[in-house]
């Protein structure tokens, strides 16, 4: 039997479920806050925010992050 690191996902059945973690407001870190589908097809995912419970939010797809480099930096002037 293969042992999967992560939950297999009970809505597919083929991809896995994987932690997403992020930041409070006050800046802690928020370890698992949202789990989701590793499967593209499936797309189930789960979220706490606000002590609230979200199941299957809408996910965006969004292109890679790339950093501006050109905005104009305040060097304590």
């Amino acid at each position: 039997m293969e042992q999967h690191p992560w939950p297999l996902c009970r809505k597919c059945g083929e991809g896995d479920l994987v932690p997403l973690s992020d930041y409070g407001t006050e800046g802690a870190s928020i370890l698992y806050k949202a789990w989701i589908c590793t499967n593209p097809a499936c797309g189930f995912n789960l979220k706490i925010h606000k002590g609230n419970l979200f199941i299957n939010e809408p996910v965006n797809d969004r292109g890679p992050y790339v950093p501006n480099n050109h905005a104009p930096h305040n060097h304590g002037v």
